[in-house]
């Protein structure tokens, strides 16, 4: 039955990409982040709808009825600069060929964020967008919440097979990454049942992400509490209710999540922990060593066999920092926080000016919650291997494409006036493309 539900969507959906390329866009959003065909159990389960949808989204490109613009703003121009270091890192890694199928699938990645920044340029399609990645994180959020509750915590929730989010540390920081997103929604929809869904939905989420057990997700969770409660008009009112709301949900957890959370400060005791510290040494070790880094596969046994203070426990870094330090050298890793840092600069000035703006004051919004998510990826990333993991660079795409939006509107609404005050034989060409992005 879930077979035949994921053809029927796709079969319904797909001839549309030809048409409306941003159709593809959502798709592939969808299959990469909720990976639903990894929940069937027949035929589905195994086929490469991920390559199909890329495809056809690819060939409509060609064809489809909305603008085609590749966006070149900053963050993008660093990130596509990062893009072409990691193909050098793998010529120069330890082990090119192994490291080679790892930058195909980075790139399949990163191929479709620039398309996304291409394509997206509606107000509805960015809230589209943002929509798929709520609703497909959010489906994992409201399972896990109410598993958790019915366990009494007991139970440890666990992502979808295959893809970033199996684990349950990287559930825990995607759920984490995406209740601001919620809220955003949330705040900025005019209609009341969607607005108490979302509450819902984010309380879930937050008590899926505890349920994780995600010691890495804990201080992003408190992380993001702490800007949401810096950012608040009224400190004192919003400090008690949040204290409220996570003294009820830690309430209800057993005694082996609390025993897992105190190892946060006895990590010296315990032996993943360690592991990770070990890897994280090794990282700098090859950095040190190679201009280049070590490649995609740096954790292999070999290269800790070279570098690492205890070669006898290979792992991965563990830490988007360390992992592409590793990776990618100092230059990599530069390239990487750059793009996080910009991503940050125009997200404020998202902020700046649309806050009292009934027509732009869902900027305000997008830039403060994309500002919160960014925070809990900072500290939750920095105990987990996820620096190509898709939702991120999707925030980052909402961002870029919002702040276009915006540049495009207020340059509209500046010419707008001339256009009425001139004939229309007299009116520039550039106005009148101007004009016509708006109506379209």
């Amino acid at each position: 039955m879930r077979d035949l539900l994921i053809l029927g969507i796709l079969g319904t959906t797909v001839p549309y990409v030809f048409r409306y390329a941003f159709i593809g866009v959502l798709l592939w959003t969808w299959i990469g982040i909720m990976n639903p065909h990894r929940l069937a159990y027949g035929f589905m389960h195994s086929a490469p709808i991920a390559l199909v949808v890329a495809l056809v989204t690819f060939i409509g490109l060609f064809t489809t009825r909305d603008r085609v613009k590749f966006d070149w703003s900053a963050p993008m121009v660093v990130l596509a600069i990062f893009v072409v270091w990691m193909g050098l890192t793998t010529v120069f890694a330890f082990f090119p060929g192994e490291s080679l199928s790892q930058l195909i699938k980075v790139l399949k990645i990163q191929i479709m964020i620039f398309i996304a920044a291409a394509v997206l340029y509606k107000h509805m399609h960015i809230r589209l967008f943002i929509w798929i990645n709520v609703l497909s994180l959010g489906f994992y959020g409201l399972k896990g919440g109410l598993y958790t509750i019915s366990t009494g915590g007991g139970g440890r929730v666990w992502g979808p097979p295959g893809g970033f989010v199996e684990g349950n540390n990287e559930l825990g920081l995607a759920l984490i990454l995406t209740i601001p997103l919620m809220h955003f929604l949330r705040v900025t929809s005019p209609h009341k049942w969607v607005k108490r869904g979302l509450l819902v939905l984010m309380m879930l989420s937050a008590v899926s992400a505890i349920g994780t057990q995600s010691r890495g997700a804990m201080l992003a969770i408190s992380g993001m509490a702490v800007v949401l409660w810096w950012r608040a008009p009224n400190k004192m009112i919003n400090a008690f209710m949040l204290s409220l709301v996570g003294l009820v949900i830690l309430a209800m957890m057993p005694e082996s999540w609390y025993e897992r959370m105190g190892t946060i400060q006895t990590y010296e005791n315990d032996g993943s922990a360690m592991g990770r510290i070990n890897a994280w040494i090794t990282m700098v070790n090859v950095a040190n060593d190679r201009f280049f880094g070590g490649g995609f596969d740096v954790q292999n046994p070999f290269v800790f066999g070279l570098y690492a203070p205890d070669p006898s426990n290979p792992l991965t870094a563990h830490s988007i920092y360390f992992q592409v330090l590793g990776e990618h050298g100092y230059v990599g890793l530069g390239l990487f926080l750059l793009v996080w840092l910009l991503a940050w600069r125009r997200a404020a000035a998202l902020r700046r000016g649309t806050r009292d703006d009934p027509e732009l004051g869902w900027l305000y919004h997008l830039g403060s919650m994309v500002q919160v998510s960014l925070v809990g990826y900072a500290i939750g990333g920095a105990f987990l291997s996820l620096a190509y993991f898709d939702l991120p660079y999707n925030i980052l795409v909402a961002l870029v494409v919002a702040t276009r939006w915006r540049g495009e509107h207020a340059m509209v609404d500046e010419y707008s006036t001339e256009l009425a005050a001139r004939p229309a034989a007299n009116t520039p060409l550039r106005m009148r493309f101007l004009w016509w992005i708006r109506t379209a």
